[in-house]
């Protein structure tokens, strides 16, 4: 199945962006800004990436005048980054608002934006696509002269309206614990828009709640998955079990507001190097939705789920 790799001009107001595609995926990259996947939608199907077309996220003040320049301003865009864990204001949101400079592949692209100043990094994204499977590479070097202790932690900014299917640790400890959960301190546990089953949360966005909801986990299955309309997107990774991770263990985050649902994973701590390149792979499949099931239904989650997940 032929990928095909061109400009595609402007993109409502994100800029320029390189379209990557095939006979069943397409992908919209920003290059004036980020870079973001700032589409990604089945051919012909929704754009399972939330656009920030209004600017409503966004950082900036003098924290950031002061340790980036003058005006300094983070914007979240929507779609898909690249970030480094663990959280930090200013730092972690770098005001990635320059040009990107890619190289087409043959079945793909990289996309290197300008080096981070104040954080002496560089970031770097390959994405590759096959059939219905999107994997992106995901790259930070270490451009200081001091060992940075840093997680790699790619957050995809979903559309609203989805439900979101995460699968629960299953593995029989005896009288020891098999899993982690991690609550941020605005999480009600009681929040409608989640559901805690026996093998599986669910978490539904609500554009008509505005509460901010977030959780992590230590998922060792290594996938989360939301249904958006007439699609299934499928986010897989690898969780490393004897590493460690920050947020307390996780290697996989999840949050909603009443704008977005984002699905965030992330690498374990490494003790960076001067000059070290840290790696973190993604696979993405994307398939036609068959139908969501209820989302509070463990049978209708496990049968659904089983149509597209072979453990």
């Amino acid at each position: 199945m032929a990928v095909m790799v061109k400009p595609a001009g402007a993109y409502l107001n994100f800029g320029n962006c390189l379209e990557i595609s095939n006979e069943k995926v397409s992908l919209l990259v920003t290059v004036d800004v980020g870079p973001r996947i700032i589409r990604c939608s089945r051919l012909g199907g929704v754009n399972l990436m939330n656009n920030d077309v209004e600017r409503n996220v966004t950082n900036s003040g003098p924290a950031f005048d002061d340790y980036y320049y003058k005006g300094a301003a983070w914007n979240i865009y929507g779609g898909h980054r690249l970030w480094i864990s663990p959280e930090s204001l200013p730092e972690t949101y770098y005001p990635d608002n320059d040009p990107v400079a890619y190289e087409v592949l043959e079945d793909g692209a990289v996309f290197t934006p300008p080096a981070q100043i104040s954080n002496d990094v560089q970031m770097k994204m390959q994405i590759t696509l096959s059939g219905e499977t999107v994997t992106i590479q995901h790259f930070i070097t270490n451009l200081s002269k001091q060992i940075r202790e840093m997680s790699p932690w790619a957050l995809t900014v979903l559309n609203k309206g989805g439900l979101e299917i995460v699968p629960q640790n299953i593995t029989d400890t005896g009288l020891l614990a098999n899993r982690r959960l991690i609550l941020w301190p605005y999480a009600n546990m009681a929040d409608p828009r989640v559901y805690f089953g026996e093998r599986y949360i669910t978490l539904q966005q609500d554009a008509s709640i505005c509460q901010a909801f977030k959780i992590g986990m230590d998922n060792e299955h290594g996938w989360a998955m939301y249904i958006l309309g007439d699609t299934v997107f499928i986010k897989q990774y690898v969780h490393e079990k004897d590493q460690p991770y920050v947020d307390y263990g996780a290697s996989f985050e999840t949050y909603t507001n009443e704008h977005i649902l984002e699905m965030e994973t992330l690498g374990h701590i490494y003790q960076a190097a001067p000059g070290q390149t840290l790696q973190h792979v993604e696979r993405w499949s994307l398939y036609a939705n068959p139908g969501t099931p209820d989302r509070k239904d463990e049978q209708q989650i496990d049968a659904f789920v089983k149509q597209f997940m072979h453990e």
